[in-house]
């Protein structure tokens, strides 16, 4: 049975973007809610036999080289995390901090951001502070809001600072240089955590009651503070030597997380805690996540590929290309359309339906497209703490104290988010943030 269905693109668009959006409010999941649109597009707007053509347009992702570092660089974080270095960092910053108010709120945008570097999965940085960082601030009297949004903003940098699985998975599907995003992803990272430190050190010193520094008997001495950065000199060797790698073109991604994976285990073993359990675990944890990314991926793959065919991409792009509106009117409209869908869908359904749709548009209006893949990055990376399906406040309100509302948490989000998008309008306003250093070391 095939179906003779002469619809113009426009109602093949409202029909498959608006049957997405239907089974997303229905809280179906997005790689099945995909995959379902694709098959059905296929068999009314092409027919039964382009069905079983649909797998074979999977193929080329995970045959991918550049994918395979996706899970090595999951299990390096998820043997890292759990090899104990998460309480060393964390000790070792509030001490060297200590002096100052809201050293703890500090400490832990800090921790967060070298833990990003090694980890690089938001869950295990916010659900590792949560447990070690928000009860310490609170049995100091840390105002809840602040405690709850300094671990809530470190942990969503995890998805923008490399070796960020975010960044792997646009420059594969971009098809542009994962080295040059790593590049331009460093600064932004590093801006957003000065703007949280910023705020953070302004509020504590405005409302000293909201962060006191630590007791004076809390406080350690300089030889002290030494043992504890001796303690954390492995696993930063191991990022130093990881990124470096990277970033100065002496290997790629794929070669640089292998020696990543191996390096975490060899951490673990220093630490004394590398055991078969923790192998067992990362690896569990690694296949779920990295199932979750393919499986997301299968599905956005093939919706994406019926919707070019039938011509859906070229349709888009002439019709933004047409409206009488200055280029950066139309950059922020889709940066627009990237913070609503990140409030509903996960990043990587974002990248995969998007990228194919605005990629064209951004290069035929003269944008860099390392400049503009990293500004989709950054405001994905606000999108993990957006209210209200931002995945960053559900890791929270999982380690919270008991008695916080879903509502608190949401308050508590709301400044950094705010912190966030002027990042963002930052790196538009001033391109070379992101591009100095692709530039410099081009």
């Amino acid at each position: 049975m095939t179906f003779d269905l002469d619809w113009s693109i426009g109602m093949i668009t409202l029909f498959m973007f608006g049957s997405l959006f239907l089974l997303l409010l229905l809280n179906v999941p997005i790689a099945f809610a995909t995959g379902a649109v694709a098959v059905i597009s296929a068999y009314l707007f092409w027919s039964p036999r382009a069905v079983g053509l649909l797998p074979s347009s999977i193929f080329g992702m995970v045959t991918n080289y550049i994918f395979v570092a996706v899970p090595m660089f999951i299990f390096m974080g998820a043997v890292l995390e759990r090899s104990g270095i998460t309480d060393y960092l964390y000790e070792a910053v509030y001490h060297w901090v200590g002096s100052l108010r809201g050293s703890l709120a500090v400490a832990t945008v800090l921790a967060s951001i070298v833990m990003s570097a090694m980890v690089g999965v938001i869950g295990a940085i916010i659900v590792s502070m949560g447990l070690i960082a928000l009860p310490s601030m609170l049995k100091r009297g840390y105002n809840l809001n602040l405690a709850m949004g300094s671990v809530m903003a470190g942990g969503s940098l995890g998805v923008l600072i490399p070796p960020s699985i975010m960044l792997i998975m646009y420059g594969m599907w971009a098809g542009i240089s994962i080295r040059q995003l790593f590049l331009g992803a460093m600064m932004p990272g590093l801006l957003l955590g000065g703007l949280f430190i910023i705020y953070i050190l302004v509020r504590s010193y405005l409302q000293p009651g909201l962060a006191p520094s630590l007791p004076e008997e809390e406080r350690i001495s300089r030889q002290e503070k030494l043992r504890y950065l001796k303690a954390l000199i492995l696993p930063i060797a191991l990022i130093i030597f990881v990124l470096g790698s990277i970033l100065s073109g002496i290997a790629a991604p794929t070669e640089a997380a292998g020696i990543g994976a191996f390096g975490s285990l060899v951490c673990a073993l220093a630490y004394r805690n590398l055991s078969w359990k923790l192998v067992r675990e990362a690896c569990l944890e690694t296949i779920r996540l990295s199932a979750m990314v393919m499986w997301i991926g299968f599905g956005a793959v093939m919706f994406i590929s019926i919707y070019n065919g039938v011509g859906g991409v070229e349709f888009v792009k002439g019709m933004m290309l047409a409206l009488p509106v200055d280029p950066w009117v139309l950059l922020i409209g889709m940066m627009v359309i990237v913070l609503i869908l990140g409030m509903i869908i996960e990043w990587v359904g974002i990248i995969m339906l998007v990228i194919p749709i605005f990629m064209p548009i951004a290069e035929t209006l003269g944008f860099d497209p390392v400049w503009f893949g990293i500004l989709i990055c950054v405001n994905l990376q606000m999108d993990v703490l957006t209210p209200p399906f931002g995945y960053a406040l559900f890791y929270m309100k999982g380690v919270a104290p008991k008695g916080v509302t879903t509502a608190d948490i949401y308050r508590a989000s709301v400044p950094f988010v705010l912190l966030q998008l002027t990042g963002l309008i930052l790196c538009m306003v001033f391109p070379q943030i992101i591009l100095w250093l692709p530039n410099l070391l081009r």
